[in-house]
């Protein structure tokens, strides 16, 4: 909404997202010092700092009326006093207020309250917010918001609405309260709304039925009523997701217009691995995204497709026939995969499958002898190795392709945007082929790979059984035992995951060091070994190696087995402390076994204590194996900055929009994307002179919503 380097479009205020705060009036040097410590320096971080939430005096509780089934409430009244019970680590503050009705309450602070006296003195009316319970007589809220409301001139409390702003430690070290912060931001309103200028044209506001901006702007700061702070939110809301879906829209827009390697038809090598390399026959959705990447790589236009599979859907087979379809016409491959272990199972099974052909792969990795490794770069730069697989090695200095055509990454999510870059860099704009075995929510996609081409491979090639998933609480752990026992009888092999390397002070959970004396015991005419994170290359090597083969028949690991660790004569999965993984993770580890033909078993062992989110994450495991459906309701239960278990990369940081719960708008922003780049791409048209000054790359990063490569 606000400008950044638009002189011409607004003359009572330039540059209003950057003019410093010591430069509007009313605002001293301390409060400046205390605002620019949780980082708020300009009139545009102000006005940029949204509610966190609202209180409505219509939605009051009175104290006489609170009871304990209540779940958040929100309760105003005088306060009576504020004291220190208890002295030491132990002390807690409380502070007892009285409504109008009579009643009291009283909020209480079990550590971080000395400040509460100081800030609210007998006779301030403050609003507590949070769950009520009742000791004795009297209700108490532990930890609760707590806002002060009196002396509020009645401007800053429009209508019945009052806006609360961030808080926390930060806030309250700096003595920054939601009232101080109303009253600034009523002040830059006042001073300087009106020199606000609308960015949106008319035609995109009615395109997407949204409000003017300056209007949103004022109202989600001092709303007169529910329904307009509704509409000021949908505004800005819209205004987050189309700036950033005009990123993405403008750049693959942009992308399109490069040539990439020129790869035509498929050749010998492509008809003679279908002829004689496949041991299986294509499911129809391989065929089809075959056909997609195909036309990509023949275009002449670089290719940049995301293809999303579920585990075990045969994306690795869709890779190798994209990559003959390269090196039928010269070309040199990239297969860049996340971890060590999955990179030197990818190269064994590009060389059992590719070796016939005449095709040479190598495998880089970092921690390799320089007597091997040095030899391998030479042949890569000569163009003698026709596919190089590696991890993030492959991406390094010194590494140098005669004739980079086509780049495969695998789990993609797994590497940030800057390192796709650097693959990019290693050829003449060569075509990119990302792979995930982790299927993404549509709502997700359009904004992580909203500049990529998306395939979908849905369906599990002929002969694979769904896997049967069955959860364990720790008292039926003998009862796992037996079923995995029954399944070693038969000749088939087992997985054991735990959620830690070794055992941990912190956390009661147990750990995979410590399970494989207990599993040995469990176990004692079958051999028992371990895999995790940090062992050498060598020793993940020499253990994955021996699983494999069959020397070991009850692997223990942690989640480095989690991505495209191949044993088909594996059928058992357990998972100890299952209540700790999300459900994609857990999704991911159930497709490591039941690959060769016969059936698989997932069994979740989970503690007593079960959350109500650990019970869903759980039963909804046992319910599907559909990877869509439970990548949505992953999304659902843990939010989108979590889905992938740590934060993506490539994830925006938006300030009002969730990726969740605005799903719909993230379709309604891209398409008003797409309809502006297909009336003017370049914004050239006078109409979209302040659009284009908005839509800036400046205002981009300052947002946190660049895209790198």
């Amino acid at each position: 909404m606000l400008l950044r380097g638009s002189a011409p479009v607004t003359n009572a205020i330039d540059n209003l997202l950057d003019v410093p705060l010591s430069e509007l009036p009313r605002i001293g040097n301390k409060r400046c010092e205390a605002l620019a410590s949780v980082g708020i320096e300009t009139a545009g971080d102000l006005l940029q700092l949204y509610p966190r939430r609202y209180l409505d005096r219509s939605s009051i509780t009175p104290v006489r009326q609170l009871r304990e089934t209540m779940e958040e409430v929100t309760v105003v009244g005088t306060v009576l006093h504020v004291k220190q019970i208890g002295q030491g680590p132990r002390a807690r503050h409380e502070m007892m207020i009285r409504s109008d009705d009579g009643g009291q309450c009283k909020g209480v602070w079990f550590r971080g309250g000395r400040w509460l006296a100081r800030a609210y003195p007998a006779g301030r009316v403050v609003a507590f917010s949070g769950k009520p319970q009742k000791y004795g007589a009297t209700f108490s809220f532990s930890h609760p918001d707590v806002e002060r409301i009196d002396d509020e001139a009645p401007r800053l409390a429009t209508g019945r609405i009052i806006a609360l702003y961030p808080g926390g430690q930060a806030f309250d070290e700096a003595r920054i309260t939601s009232r101080a912060v109303r009253r600034l931001v009523y002040d830059v309103i006042k001073e300087h709304g009106l020199s606000i200028p609308e960015v949106l044209p008319t035609w995109l506001r009615t395109y997407a039925a949204v409000i003017e901006g300056p209007r949103a702007l004022r109202a989600i700061h001092f709303p007169k009523s529910q329904e307009e702070l509704a509409e000021a939110k949908r505004r800005l809301i819209f205004e987050e997701l189309f700036q950033f879906q005009w990123t993405l829209v403008r750049g693959r827009a942009l992308q399109k217009q490069h040539a990439g390697p020129q790869i035509g038809e498929p050749g010998a090598l492509t008809q003679a691995f279908r002829a004689s390399g496949l041991p299986f026959t294509l499911t129809d959705s391989q065929e089809e995204v075959l056909v997609q990447i195909g036309q990509d790589l023949s275009s002449g236009v670089q290719m940049n497709r995301l293809v999303q599979g579920d585990v075990g859907s045969g994306k690795t087979v869709v890779a190798i026939l994209a990559m003959l379809q390269a090196i039928d016409h010269g070309f040199q491959c990239a297969f860049m995969a996340p971890t060590e272990i999955l990179a030197e199972q990818h190269a064994q099974t590009l060389s059992k499958w590719l070796a016939p052909l005449g095709i040479k792969v190598g495998l880089l990795l970092g921690g390799q002898a320089k007597r091997v490794r040095q030899p391998l770069i030479n042949a890569i730069a000569e163009g003698e190795v026709a596919i190089v697989v590696g991890t993030h090695a492959v991406i390094q200095a010194g590494v140098a392709f005669r004739s980079l055509g086509l780049a495969v990454v695998d789990e993609q999510h797994r590497f940030g945007v800057v390192q796709r870059a650097k693959l990019f860099s290693k050829g003449n704009r060569p075509h990119m082929l990302l792979m995930t075995a982790t299927p993404i929510p549509r709502s997700l996609a359009m904004t992580l790979y909203g500049d990529l081409d998306v395939s979908i491979m849905r369906g599990m090639p002929k002969g694979r059984k769904p896997i049967e998933t069955t959860r364990f609480l720790e008292r039926d752990r003998d009862a796992v035992w037996t079923r995995i026992a029954a399944e070693i009888d038969k000749g088939h092999q087992a997985y054991v995951v735990y959620p830690l390397v070794e055992e941990s002070e912190a956390m009661d959970l147990r750990d995979a060091i410590s399970a494989v004396e207990m599993l040995k015991e469990a176990f004692p005419r079958y051999r028992v070994d371990v895999l995790h994170g940090r062992m050498s290359s060598a020793e993940k090597e020499d253990v994955m190696g021996r699983f494999s083969r069959g020397d070991i028949q009850v692997l223990v690991s942690t989640t480095v087995i989690e991505v495209g660790v191949d044993v088909p004569n594996a059928t058992v999965m357990a998972i100890e402390h299952a209540e700790r993984f999300g459900l994609s993770q857990l999704h991911q580890l159930r497709g490591r076994v039941g690959r060769g033909g016969d059936q698989g078993y997932c069994f979740l062992i989970a503690g007593h204590a079960l959350s109500a989110e650990g019970q869903a994450r759980l039963a909804a495991m046992c319910q599907t194996t559909d990877g869509f459906k439970i990548a949505e309701m992953d999304l659902k239960l843990r939010g989108a900055g979590d889905f992938f278990g740590t934060r993506q990369s490539g994830l925006p940081a938006f300030k009002l929009a969730d990726l969740v719960r605005d799903a719909e708008w993230i379709g309604i922003a891209r398409k008003a994307a797409l309809a502006l780049a297909n009336r003017d791409l370049h914004l050239v048209d006078p109409s979209h002179r302040v659009l284009k000054s908005w839509l800036t790359p400046t205002v981009r990063a300052r947002s946190g919503f660049i895209r790198v490569g």
